[in-house]
């Protein structure tokens, strides 16, 4: 059975050419991938993650509200009771990676991740949520 991945864009970033080249690159690499599609909330995306039984959420955050909005789908899927490891990326600079993690992220993808590092991140953080 293939992991299933929710990839969401929170807020009122309206860009989702990335976050559909990363679901097309999830997909390619034999996971099974939900798009929630724009403008949602982190009350949706938890919401989404839990109806929809996923191993992992994906977060594409091109619109510089990562340090708010990752933590916030963090909180709300920790305060409906479940784990699920959250990945972020977008334009996220360097320095904000060790603070997207100590807020409960699991990955952090920076500008110019590769597809493999991608794939990487998301299986990583499955992995590791699982042990």
């Amino acid at each position: 059975m293939a992991d299933r991945v929710l990839v969401a864009k929170v807020g009122l970033d309206g860009h989702d050419r990335g976050v559909k080249v990363v679901a097309r690159i999830l997909r390619d690499a034999g996971f099974e991938v939900i798009y929630t599609g724009l403008f949602q909330t982190a009350e949706k995306v938890a919401a989404a993650a839990i109806d929809e039984d996923v191993d992992a959420v994906g977060l594409s955050m091109l619109s510089g509200a990562h340090m708010t909005l990752a933590p916030l789908v963090v909180d709300r899927l920790r305060a409906l009771g479940v784990d699920i490891p959250v990945v972020v990326g977008g334009i996220i600079p360097v320095g904000d990676a060790a603070k997207l993690r100590e807020a409960g992220v699991a990955g952090v993808l920076t500008p110019g991740a590769t597809a493999d590092e991608v794939v990487a991140v998301v299986r990583e953080a499955i992995a590791a949520n699982r042990r």
